[in-house]
Order: C-alpha cells, then structure tokens, then sequence
C-alpha cells in the first residue's frame, strides 16, 4: 500500500534536483526517495538537502532504486535525453520514448497505486507516453502542462498593471511550448474583467501590449537559457505547487496536462488545461470559456501535438 507522504524523484539532473529540494523543505512528505543512473550523484544530492533539513520540518531524503519507490504515493519522472547535434525532434523523441518506457516498466514493477507526475520535456508528448505505456487511469498520470507558463503570465501581467500577481487570474494553456496559447477573454483581476480593469486605471490593454506579454511568457525559457544555461527553479515551485494539491487534497484548479477525451474537440492527447486536482489526481478538466480565437489556437495547438505523436509513432 503506497503513502502520500512518501515521495520517488527518478532523475537528478538540475531540474529533479531543484524539484525534491523544493518538496523536501514543503513539509509534504515523511520520505522523498531520488532515483537516478548516477547512484554517486543521488547520493550527494540527497546528503545536501539531508544536511539543511534541520532547518525544516522533518523530511528523510535518501538515494535509492526502483525497490524503493514501492510505497510512493507520488512518484515524479524528470529523467530524460538530452538533444544531440544534428538529432531532430523526432529522433531525440524516440530515444525519450525508450527511456520512459523503461522507467515506468521498472515503476508498474514494485507500484501500481502511485500518481505519476510527469516534469521532462516535451512533457505533453512523455505524459501520453507515460499513460499509454503504464495503463494506469488518465487521472493518475499527469504532466507539469502549462503550470509554470501560466505562473509567468501572471508575473508579468502583475508588473504590468502594477498589481500583486496572486490577485491576477488567467491562464495559459494548450502544449507547454511554442504553440502554447494566453486565454485574455476570462482573464481578470480579483474578479474584474482584464479590459475593465485596464480602463479604469489607465494601463495599455492594446493588442500589442498583450501579444508582449505572450510572447515573453512563450520565449521565458529561452531567455533564461541563453542566460544561465538552464532552467529549474520555476519549474521546482510548479512541481511543489501540483504537489501539494495532490497531498493536501485540495481540489485546486491548475493547468496541468492529461489525456483529454472530448474537450474543445480533442481526443486521445495529452495538453494543458484547467483542471481540478486532489488526492486523485486530475479529477475533472475544465471547460472553461474560449473565445473563438482562442478555440482555434488550441486546436491548432492540439493538431501539432497529434502530429508530432504520429511522427513518432511510425519510428515506435
């Protein structure tokens, strides 16, 4: 029988090693165990969170196998290849695709009763992987979706309307990647309409200023990139943050990616959407009002995925 206060991160490169720092100082777990191919490397990772844990609530962090994930009531997958020069898309998929086949055989092995979460990217393609090849329900597989896009959105709306950003509400949806899409038509401040709350106070609601602000949220990481080489802690505060829904049981609205069945006209892919998740899992997605645009940029959002997943599929 698997506990949610224990916790398996398989794969500590920058962005697992920020993510289990990030959830053993949350106070959600007993026990966070880090699996990697570089057993020296979880070894150390798990002796430094270990040796600042004293400056939280009690949390033992170990390095471990798959053997040890066996009770996890979470287990979170941020393992994957990395590009090679000269490799495409879809070529780097294929090799994704083997390493994540492996690891959820090794995971359904020793546990069929955790939520997977997963955080490596493409994450909306390895999500549908990850669901097809553990056959668990689609509520308890689940990726990082567009969580941490939408947390910048409201960054930066925030900065520019000058307003705390947990008072901003709005999303980001469809893949967590360049087709993603800003959702304006619901977007609000504390319950005032976007455009209302622009006029009042005289801030820039013009379609360019907007399409600024996208566009900043879509290329964050690139810059980031380009600026220290990579990006993890964002995305650690993301996990922490869908982690603690899970947890707590909380059934809070969050954009993560599932397989959706029906939504805005999609079928059988994995994409961010609003969703409500708890103890569960995803336990229902939203469908929260699109404009017309906005339909129309999902789908085509969507329609990239599926294509993408043929591609890879007739090299599967």
């Amino acid at each position: 029988m698997s506990s949610i206060q224990k916790c398996g991160v398989i794969g500590v490169g920058f962005v697992g090693a920020t993510s289990a720092f990030t959830l053993a100082t949350s106070g959600l777990f007993s026990e966070i165990t880090l699996v990697d191919m570089n057993q020296k490397k979880a070894e150390g990772e798990a002796a430094d969170i270990n040796h600042g844990i004293s400056f939280a609530r009690p949390c033992h962090v170990r390095a471990g196998g798959y053997a040890e994930l066996k009770d996890c009531g979470l287990i979170i997958i941020a393992a994957g290849a990395n590009q090679k020069p000269g490799e495409t898309r879809v070529e780097l998929l294929g090799r994704n695709q083997a390493i994540m086949s492996s690891i959820i055989n090794e995971i359904m092995n020793v546990n069929q009763d955790a939520i997977l979460l997963i955080v490596s990217n493409p994450v909306d393609v390895l999500t549908y992987m990850a669901h097809n090849i553990s056959g668990l329900p689609a509520g308890r597989v689940l990726g990082s979706g567009t969580v941490l896009d939408t947390s910048r959105l409201k960054y930066l709306l925030g900065q520019h309307l000058g307003v705390d950003m947990r008072n901003v509400h709005a999303f980001i949806i469809g893949e967590h990647g360049d087709s993603e899409l800003a959702v304006w038509s619901s977007a609000n401040i504390s319950g005032v309409d976007l455009a209302d709350y622009c006029r009042i106070t005289g801030k820039d609601y013009s379609f360019g200023a907007m399409q600024r602000i996208y566009e900043n949220v879509r290329d964050a990481a690139y810059s980031i990139i380009d600026g220290k080489g990579a990006t993890y802690y964002g995305i650690g505060m993301a996990v922490r943050r869908i982690a603690e829904a899970i947890v707590r049981d909380e059934h809070s609205v969050l954009p993560v990616s599932s397989l959706i069945s029906g939504h805005y006209g999609v079928n059988g892919l994995c994409l961010g959407l609003p969703s409500v998740v708890g103890r569960g899992g995803v336990e229902s997605v939203l469908d929260i009002p699109l404009s017309y645009d906005e339909l129309r940029q999902l789908q085509t959002s969507a329609d990239k995925l599926g294509e993408l997943i043929g591609e890879l599929e007739t090299i599967g």
